[in-house]
């Protein structure tokens, strides 16, 4: 799976190195000193490396929790997010991360207890709070490469001792043996992306289709965890109206509506010089053929077509859940 591995010198003898490096003892093995070196260089062949990415190393130095986007949340007045990990494992043609990254490579972040430290910290600094939401899966899939990361085994006993820190995993992966085998925790909700299923097939390569998500998603409320689904980005296409319908039916069907904690809708919006850099890399791609626009340095649809989507997904949601589980995510920059 991971052929190649470049580590930072100075993480070389961290226990969460040593531990990844003894489960892929044939990867070759790169040292260096920063992982820009590696990641950032100019003249990366993007989709190259997509086809065999390479895992860097390293250690995160500041910044560790940041404010979540305007907009991105799920009713909290307090909202985080953080990146243990840059790049997916998934290749999803809307996807931001396209436009952000020069390089494909993965890279994860071994130093755990300094996210740790600073929740820790946040928690400590907001004693009149109720409730305050970490997101992860900003810049990764939470669970994809769970066989690596161990990220959820690390932070699920962290937050268990935290009860007001909800962490939110966000994800379309099905790998979630790590979740079945250990004790449910009330603060922490596994949130799933969806698109249709024809979307799906034609935009969201490598990853596990609908209908094995919602299966995942039911066994995970048969154990007794939180889920929540994310119509994020919606995806304008002629057809729109049968296909989120046909999809919002299939979800609610196959899990009960007091199982979800909550949903939350967004428009597929891109600052435009990062649309134009995702466009460079698939000029033949249908999708940004669509009826976009710029508005306000944003590539998105118009506004008339944003609306009408959201509000015929919301109008259909209503009738499965109140309002109070319904979101809807407009974020105004990345």
């Amino acid at each position: 799976m991971i052929e190649t591995i470049y580590i930072e010198s100075e993480i070389r003898s961290h226990p969460r190195t040593e531990s990844i490096l003894s489960r892929f003892s044939k990867a070759r093995i790169v040292e260096c000193e920063r992982y820009g070196e590696v990641f950032n260089p100019k003249k990366q062949n993007f989709r190259l490396q997509k086809k065999k990415p390479a895992f860097i190393l390293a250690r995160k130095h500041g910044n560790f929790i940041l404010d979540a986007p305007k907009g991105f949340g799920i009713g909290g007045r307090k909202n985080y997010y953080f990146s243990h990990m840059l790049n997916c494992i998934y290749d999803c043609r809307y996807c931001f991360l396209q436009g952000m990254y020069r390089s494909a490579n993965y890279v994860l972040f071994v130093n755990y207890e300094d996210f740790q430290n600073e929740i820790n910290n946040i928690v400590e600094q907001n004693p009149d709070e109720k409730e305050i939401t970490f997101f992860s899966g900003y810049d990764c899939d939470s669970l994809a490469l769970e066989s690596v990361t161990r990220f959820v085994r690390e932070f699920l006993p962290f937050f268990q001792k935290h009860k007001k820190a909800v962490l939110e995993l966000r994800t379309k992966s099905i790998n979630v043996n790590e979740l079945l085998n250990h004790e449910v925790i009330p603060n922490c909700v596994v949130a799933y992306s969806f698109t249709p299923e024809n979307i799906s097939q034609k935009l969201e390569h490598g990853v596990p289709p609908v209908k094995k998500r919602i299966q995942t998603m039911k066994s995970l409320v048969e154990k007794g965890w939180r889920v929540g689904i994310r119509l994020d980005p919606l995806i304008y296409h002629e057809s729109y109206k049968k296909n989120y319908r046909k999809l919002i039916q299939e979800i609610f069907y196959t899990i009960s509506a007091e199982s979800i904690h909550s949903v939350s809708t967004g428009p597929m919006r891109f600052p435009e010089k990062m649309f134009h850099t995702i466009e460079r890399l698939y000029p033949d791609e249908r999708l940004f053929a669509g009826p976009l626009e710029n508005r306000n340095g944003l590539t998105s649809y118009s506004e008339e077509i944003e609306t009408e989507m959201m509000n015929f997904c919301n109008t259909i949601l209503e009738n499965h859940l109140p309002k109070n589980k319904l979101f809807s995510c407009l974020q105004s920059s990345f």
